[in-house]
C-alpha cells in the first residue's frame, strides 16, 4: 500500500472549509432528514454518521471506520442520497460493493428504503439475479446498483449489457467491507475494475470505503484510491475510534483493556464443547464461530444429538440451505447458529444475545467482527466465550487476546506481486474492447500498478502462448483463452480466485450443499455417508461425469470433509504473542480454572524447551533439532529457505519452529547465519506446486512468474529478519 501521507497529499477546497462550518445534519436533504427523524425515529445521527456527512457530499474520498453494527452503512448512504438529489444525478449514478451476494441480499431491502425518500431506486446484480430481473436493469437504470466486483466485470465484458449505457453515469461507488477485499486477491481485482470503470465513464469517480477497525486506516484509503491517491482530496472518518500502534508490545491509549465480556475456557474436545454449549444460557439465542467447515458440521451434528435447536452455515453448504438457516435463526429465540466465518461479515441474523467461538479464529481483525455480533441492543454489553478444545488453540486464543486487550489491530496489506491478475486484466480488458491497441493498454487502468508498463513479460507471455492475438499493431483474444476460459461466456474470467472441485450434494431434487471429492473416494468400511447440514446422509448414487452425489438420511455416522486453499499459517504478531504467553503474560480477561491451570501445566513443565525469555531457541526433541523462533509461518518459511545448509530439506513450516539438520553444530549455524548477512540476505520460500496450481490463471504466466508470485506471497522478511538477529540458546546437547 501507498503510505499514509498519499491519503492526505491534497489540500481541501476553500469553499468547502465554509461548508464544513456548518452543523453537517443542516446538509442532508430536507426530505432525507424528515424520513431520519419520523421513519427511522432516531434523535440525532450517531458521530460517524454526522462525521460523514461534509466529506461525502464534497465529493471527497473516504474511509468510514467503525466496529460492527456501528451503522457504516447509513453514514455512507444518507449523504450520497443527499448529493445525489442536489446535484442531479439522473441513471445508475452509485454503485454498492460487497464482498458477499448474502451481505448484497441482506442490504438490499434496506438501501432501496432509503433510496425511495427521494423517489430513487435501488437494485440488485450478481450471480443468483435471474435473467429477467437484468433485463429491467438495463433498461430501466436503478440510481444505485448493489453487485460484487465479480458481476460489474461481467457487465463490463458480457455482450447483453451495454456497458457505455448502464454503467457511464456512475459518480460515487461505495465498497462495503473492504478491509475483506484488501487483504488478498480480489482486492487487486477490485482496483482494476474500478480503473476501468473510471474509463467508461469518464471521469473520476469517487470511492468511498466502509470498514471494521483496522490497524492502517490511512494506508488502506490510500490503496482504495488507486491511481487517484494523492491526485484527490481524501480522509478517513473515524471519530469513535482510537486505534493503539501496530506493535505487539504496545498497550492501548488507556492502559485498559476494550470493553467486552470475554471469557477463556479450555474443554479439552469438540464434544465437551457441545455438552457446554448445550447447558450453558438456554433460552437465548448464541451464535457459534468455528473456523473449519469440518468443525462446524461436527458441532451441528452433536448439538442436535443433544435436542438443541441448531442451523449451520458455511461456504459448501447451498445458498438456499443457508438461507433458510440464516432465517429460520433469526426468528427463533432459544437456539443456536453454528457457523464459519460467513457470518463474521454483518449479516444480519437478528438480536444475538452471546457469541461462542470454538479455538481461536487468526487474526484479531476477525474476533472484533465476531465479538461486534453482540451487544447491539440497548443494556446489552458485547460478549465472547471462547472454547479452546486442544492445548494449542488455547495458547492461540490466550494470544490473540492479549493483542486484543492492548487495543492491536492488524494492519490490512495486500498479497504482493499479482501477476496472475495482470493475465486476467488484460485478457478481460481485450475482450471488453474486442481489440485494443498493443502499445495504449496501461492506459485502462490508468496507469496503476501493476498494470501499468512493468506488465510487458506477462503481455510477451500471452502473445507467445496463443491467449491472446496480434495484427497490425492490435491485441486480440486467442484461441488458448477461448479454450481455458470461453466457457459460458468467459464466466470463469471474471473470479479472481480457484476454489477446489466439489461434488454438489443432493437429497432428491433439494441440493444441500458440496463435498470434497476425496470422502466420495476414500477407503472406508461399511456404508458410505457424509454429514452434511449438521446431519447424516447415506450416498445411495454417484454421477461422477457431472459430479453430484445423491443421499437419502441417515441415523449417523456422516463423515465431513474439505480441503483447504490455504497453506500459509499464523502471522508473527500472533505467533510471538503465545510465545509471550507462555513466559507467563496473562491476557485481560476471564480465565476458567481450567484454563489456568493448563496454561500454568505447560509454563512449569513445557515451556523451557521452546521458550527462552532472552531470544530464541535451539533444542532437541527426540529425533529433532528444532529452532523455536516463534516467528510465524512465513517467516519460517523464509528462514528455512535462507538457511538451506542447516535446515532439514524434508519439512514443512511450522508457526514456531524449522526443524534443523541433527548432526548440527554451532560452527555450522555460525556460518550459515553469517552466509545470510544477519538477516540481510534472505531468500524466497520454496514453493510447493499446489500452491502454484491454486493460484487462477496460473496457466497464463511463464511458470516462473507464477513460482515467483507465489514465493513472494509466501515469505516474510521483516519476521525472518527479526528471529534471525535475535540471541539464540542452543539446548541441543551434542551440538559442539
Amino acid at each position: 500500500m501507498a503510505g499514509a501521507d498519499d491519503a492526505r497529499a491534497v489540500p481541501p477546497d476553500p469553499a468547502r472549509t465554509v461548508a464544513s462550518q456548518k452543523d453537517p445534519v443542516d446538509r442532508l436533504d430536507p426530505v432525507v432528514l424528515h424520513h431520519v427523524v419520523n421513519t427511522l425515529g432516531w434523535p440525532d445521527l450517531r458521530p460517524l454518521q454526522r462525521a460523514a456527512i461534509h466529506p461525502l457530499m464534497d465529493g471527497e474520498d473516504a474511509i468510514l471506520l467503525a466496529p460492527t453494527a456501528g451503522g457504516k452503512t447509513e453514514a455512507a448512504c444518507l449523504p450520497i442520497l443527499s448529493a445525489m438529489s442536489e446535484q442531479g444525478w439522473t441513471g445508475t449514478s452509485v454503485l454498492y460493493l460487497c464482498p458477499l451476494k448474502a451481505l448484497l441480499n441482506n442490504l438490499v431491502t434496506r438501501v432501496d428504503g432509503y433510496a425511495q425518500w427521494l423517489g430513487r431506486r435501488a437494485a440488485l446484480w450478481h450471480g443468483d439475479t435471474r435473467e429477467s430481473q437484468r433485463r429491467r436493469i438495463r433498461t430501466d437504470r436503478p440510481d444505485m446498483l448493489l453487485t460484487t466486483p465479480e458481476s460489474l466485470e461481467a457487465m463490463l465484458i458480457g455482450v447483453k449489457t451495454d456497458h457505455a449505457h448502464l454503467l457511464g453515469g456512475v459518480r460515487a461507488v461505495v465498497v462495503d467491507e473492504v478491509h475483506a477485499f484488501a487483504g488478498d486477491d480480489r482486492g487487486w481485482h477490485l482496483l482494476a475494475v474500478l480503473e476501468r470503470l473510471e474509463r467508461v465513464a469518464g471521469h473520476p469517480i469517487q470511492r468511498i470505503g466502509l470498514s471494521a477497525t483496522v490497524g492502517n486506516p490511512d494506508q488502506l484509503l490510500a490503496w482504495l484510491q488507486g491511481s487517484g491517491a494523492g491526485k484527490r482530496p481524501a480522509r478517513v472518518v473515524a471519530p469513535d475510534l482510537v486505534v493503539a500502534p501496530n506493535s505487539s508490545s504496545s498497550s492501548g491509549p488507556s492502559g485498559a483493556p476494550p470493553a467486552g465480556e470475554v471469557e477463556l475456557d479450555y474443554v479439552g474436545s469438540l464434544d465437551n464443547a457441545a455438552k457446554l454449549i448445550a447447558t450453558l444460557h438456554r433460552g437465548e439465542k448464541r451464535l457459534v464461530f468455528c473456523d473449519s467447515r469440518r468443525q462446524v458440521e461436527q458441532l451441528g451434528a452433536a448439538l442436535r444429538e443433544r435436542e438443541v435447536t441448531v442451523f449451520l452455515s458455511h461456504a459448501s453448504l447451498s445458498a438456499d440451505e443457508r438461507a433458510r438457516s440464516e432465517q429460520a435463526f433469526a426468528e427463533a429465540r432459544d437456539c443456536v447458529i453454528v457457523s464459519t466465518s460467513t457470518l463474521e461479515l454483518g449479516i444480519d441474523v437478528g438480536d444475538l444475545d452471546r457469541v461462542i467461538q470454538i479455538d481461536s479464529p487468526s487474526s484479531v481483525a476477525s474476533f472484533l467482527q465476531r465479538i461486534g455480533r453482540t451487544g447491539r441492543r440497548p443494556g446489552h454489553t458485547r460478549n465472547c466465550l471462547f472454547l479452546a478444545t486442544r492445548k494449542d488453540s488455547l495458547l492461540q486464543a490466550a494470544a490473540l487476546l492479549l493483542l486484543w486487550g492492548r487495543g492491536w489491530v492488524e494492519s490490512v496489506t495486500p498479497p504482493p506481486e499479482p501477476r496472475h491478475l495482470v493475465a486476467q486484466q488484460l485478457l478481460a480488458v481485450t475482450l471488453q474492447q474486442q481489440r485494443i491497441g498493443d502499445q495504449l493498454w496501461p492506459e485502462q487502468w490508468n496507469g496503476l500498478a501493476p498494470f501499468d508498463r512493468s506488465a510487458r513479460p506477462v503481455l510477451r507471455h500471452l502473445v507467445a502462448e496463443g491467449f491472446l492475438d496480434e495484427d497490425d499493431g492490435l491485441l486480440f483474444v486467442g484461441p488458448e483463452a477461448e479454450r481455458r476460459f470461453g466457457r459460458r461466456h468467459f464466466i470463469e474470467l471474471t473470479a479472481s480466485f480457484t476454489a477446489p472441485p466439489q461434488f454438489t450434494v443432493l437429497a432428491g431434487r433439494t441440493e444441500i450443499g458440496q463435498m470434497d471429492p476425496s470422502v466420495l473416494t476414500e477407503e472406508r468400511p461399511g456404508p458410505r455417508r457424509l454429514l452434511l447440514g449438521g446431519r447424516s446422509w447415506q450416498v445411495t448414487f454417484i454421477d461422477w461425469g457431472r459430479k453430484r452425489v445423491f443421499v437419502e438420511p441417515a441415523d449417523g455416522g456422516g463423515v465431513a470433509k474439505w480441503t483447504s486453499g490455504s497453506l500459509v499459517g499464523l502471522s508473527f504478531a500472533l505467533t510471538r504473542a503465545m510465545r509471550e504467553v507462555l513466559l507467563g503474560a496473562d491476557p485481560p480477561v476471564s480465565l476458567t480454572r481450567r484454563a489456568e491451570l493448563c496454561l500454568a501445566t505447560w509454563r512449569e513443565e513445557e515451556a523451557t524447551e521452546i521458550v527462552d525469555p532472552g531470544g530464541t531457541l535451539v533444542a532437541r526433541q527426540g529425533g529433532d533439532v528444532r529452532w523455536w523462533t516463534w516467528a510465524g509461518y512465513r517467516a519460517n518459511a523464509t528462514l528455512a529457505a535462507t538457511l538451506s545448509s542447516i535446515a532439514d530439506p524434508v519439512q514443512r513450516p511450522t508457526d514456531c519452529y524449522v526443524r534443523l539438520r541433527e548432526d548440527l553444530t554451532r560452527d555450522m549455524w555460525r556460518a550459515s547465519r553469517e552466509a545470510a548477512g544477519g538477516g540481510e540476505v534472505l531468500v524466497l520460500p520454496d514453493v510447493d506446486r499446489r500452491a502454484v496450481r491454486g493460484l487462477k490463471f496460473s496457466t497464463a504466466l511463464p511458470e516462473r512468474l507464477a513460482v515467483a508470485t507465489v514465493a513472494a506471497r509466501l515469505a516474510d522478511f521483516d519476521g525472518a529478519r527479526t528471529a534471525l538477529q535475535e540471541p539464540v540458546r542452543f539446548q541441543v546437547g551434542s551440538a559442539k
